[in-house]
């Protein structure tokens, strides 16, 4: 079902995808010259200029997505109170004069019940494991120390970092209590030198402290990003997941897992996107009556995107996909 343009002008705008960097082709002129792919420098360092990256983990709607957006100060990763909105791993980028942070926001760690689960389970374990620091994000609104934070922590270097989220919700009382639980596994699973900050990415209370922390513990370095780039996701995959953000927000319980989305078609200002479901009855449930939850939908993500683009909405029916080996790689989990 086709989508029709919000703004309708004559005047054919510029491209605004031009003045983007070409990230593929940063990551192979970095591989060849011998450093990681997605770590390439743009330069010599400035004196006294700190870089690095800094890995977010967690269970699922601990706030990850928040703190990265919070902390950057810019949308660069999509939030919902879904599990597993995070599929990928996500790097939003904070530049300032001092230093440049590079937030590696991951999937929530879970039990997984399928192909799909494991994948983004093991994304979470593999991003950590060549950043500077890992902060440990927990929700104090629901308690800090269950089986979900103690698997999670055990796997944590010893300087980890905890960030305490959502202390807006509560009372003081239960903050100072969220903390002391926080330490308490720290002691139980014999982290030598932990940090613990409470926060709340929502409001921004902590964000500061947080991040000036973080900086402190980054190596002297060149800056691995441009000073004007916040993320590093291509602009295909962006336009993807503002889509499923939108339909994330109006999807029924037995929806959110069964739904993906990739970009088809980037030619601005004319876009397409293609919306999977596993089941046809899931089919109807995205579309909606008369097409309303589509239209909605590509309402809310044309908000987020270039004045002038035409988005396209398309649904597909790909039974059990996210079971699939080769459409999990199609999908790039």
């Amino acid at each position: 079902m086709a989508d029709t343009p919000i703004d309708d002008d004559d005047a054919e705008p510029a491209d605004p995808w031009q003045l983007l960097d070409d990230l593929d082709s940063a990551d192979e002129l970095a591989e060849a010259e011998g450093m990681p792919a997605g770590r390439s420098a743009t330069g010599q360092p400035a004196a006294g200029q700190h870089s690095g990256f800094v890995a977010l983990a967690g269970r699922p709607n601990v706030g990850k997505s928040s703190l990265t957006n919070a902390i950057v100060g810019e949308k660069v990763t999509i939030v919902s109170p879904r599990p597993q909105t995070t599929r990928h791993e996500i790097r939003g980028v904070l530049t300032r004069s001092d230093a440049q942070l590079v937030l590696v926001d991951t999937p929530g760690v879970h039990k997984p019940k399928t192909e799909m689960g494991r994948r983004l389970n093991r994304t979470a374990f593999e991003a950590r494991e060549d950043t500077d620091a890992t902060v440990l994000v927990v929700d104090a609104s629901k308690g800090v120390g269950g089986p979900g934070d103690a698997r999670l922590m055990a796997s944590m270097p010893d300087d980890v970092v905890v960030a305490i989220n959502k202390i807006d919700r509560l009372p003081p009382e239960r903050i100072l209590a969220a903390i002391s639980s926080a330490d308490a596994l720290a002691r139980r699973f014999e982290k030598g030198s932990p940090e613990f900050f409470p926060v709340s990415a929502r409001t921004g209370q902590g964000v500061p402290e947080l991040v000036d922390h973080l900086v402190g513990r980054l190596p002297e370095g060149p800056l691995w990003y441009p000073e004007d780039q916040v993320r590093d996701s291509s602009e295909a995959f962006w336009v993807a997941e503002l889509v499923r953000e939108q339909l994330l927000a109006t999807a029924r319980e037995e929806l959110p897992h069964s739904i993906a989305t990739r970009c088809v078609e980037l030619n601005w200002p004319y876009i397409e996107v293609e919306i999977l479901v596993e089941r046809i009855s899931q089919k109807g449930m995205v579309i909606g009556q008369g097409g309303e939850n589509l239209k909605r939908a590509g309402i809310g993500a044309r908000k987020l995107l270039p004045k002038g683009t035409h988005l396209e909405l398309k649904v597909k029916v790909n039974r059990d996909w996210q079971r699939k080996d080769a459409e999990l790689d199609k999908l790039g989990y």
